[in-house]
């Protein structure tokens, strides 16, 4: 919608939707249900979406590319994200030393190295 409206709240956690298309799917995290399955592996998702995105592991379909290398990925995300290698685009940075990262699981290996700086304290 337009608006910021969200007529549709979940009775467990009580996150508001402004769809109830999205509400339901929403609710599969607390009940677990997963009613698509894959039909090669069998391997149960909550969503249609990450059900057809799960199956190009087993086609090999990588729909998306690279302008700049022809690199081919099958999630449009990953494309996203590899395409900072080309752009050098750091947006995710550390709060003690403030090292730029183009990947927020980078950010988190890096953080384990301050924290293995911390003092030892013998008792």
């Amino acid at each position: 919608t337009h608006t910021n409206e969200k007529p549709y709240s979940c009775d467990v956690c009580h996150k508001e939707f402004s769809l109830k298309s999205n509400l339901t799917v929403h609710y599969r995290t607390h009940t677990n249900e997963n009613p698509y399955s894959c039909d090669v592996c069998h391997k149960e998702f909550s969503r249609k979406s990450i059900l057809n995105v799960h199956f190009r592991t087993h086609t090999n379909e990588k729909p998306y590319s690279c302008i700049v290398c022809r690199k081919e990925f099958s999630v449009k995300s990953s494309l996203y994200v590899h395409h900072r290698t080309h752009t050098n685009e750091k947006p995710y940075s550390c709060d003690v030393c403030s090292k730029g990262f183009s990947q927020r699981r980078s950010l988190n290996k890096h953080y384990r190295t301050h924290k293995m700086k911390d003092p030892i304290f013998v008792i």
